[in-house]
């Protein structure tokens, strides 16, 4: 379990950094209180991260570990190109992000739910969910991400436009390909 806590909470905070869930956790905490954006994002990303696991465990039942391990490395390095094109807040989902709503965390729960929804934290949590034990997974792939997003709610506080989201994808999308590498190096010489 600590294994499976350890390398998602480490892969899906990579993952999350320069994700257009960061830009919205920034865009929200412009409008509401730090914690109210903090609760949505960790209820959302808890049920998504949940059924995320359900489903890479589902998987990992049924095939061999050796094929799920590169079929998980062409993932992350799929997840180093995405990271490197980068997300951008298109206006819909930035006027989404600043109206009032009767009740802050509700707002934020459900934008962050929608958004997370076939997202790269979302595809990752499931594949390694298909190798690590499940619990660990889903307590670690939400960990992670609501850290990166706490991160992102305090720089956003602290400096505003002034933040290097260039930097921080050039290297999210160098980890990943690392990650994507190492997996495909070390499937592949379990297949051999």
């Amino acid at each position: 379990m600590l294994t499976g806590f350890a390398v998602s909470s480490a892969a899906i905070f990579v993952a999350e950094l320069g994700d257009k869930s960061q830009l919205m956790a920034m865009t929200f905490a412009t409008r509401y209180r730090a914690w109210q954006v903090l609760l949505g994002i960790t209820l959302a990303t808890t049920v998504v991260h949940a059924a995320s696991v359900a489903l890479g465990f589902g998987m990992g039942a049924l095939l061999p570990t050796e094929w799920i391990g590169l079929v998980a490395g062409i993932a992350f390095l799929g997840f180093a190109a995405w990271t490197l094109r980068g997300d951008h807040l298109t206006d819909a989902e930035k006027s989404k992000a600043g109206r009032t709503a009767r009740s802050a965390v509700i707002a934020v729960t459900l934008a962050f739910f929608l958004a997370e929804l076939g997202d790269k934290t979302m595809l990752a949590t499931v594949t390694l969910a298909s190798q690590h034990d499940w619990l660990g997974t889903w307590i670690g792939s939400t960990v992670g991400m609501v850290l990166a997003d706490a991160l992102a709610i305090g720089v956003g506080l602290l400096l505003g436009k002034h933040l290097p989201e260039r930097f921080i994808r050039y290297g999210a999308a160098a980890l990943f390909a690392v990650f994507g590498g190492w997996l495909i190096v070390e499937s592949t010489l379990g297949l051999l």
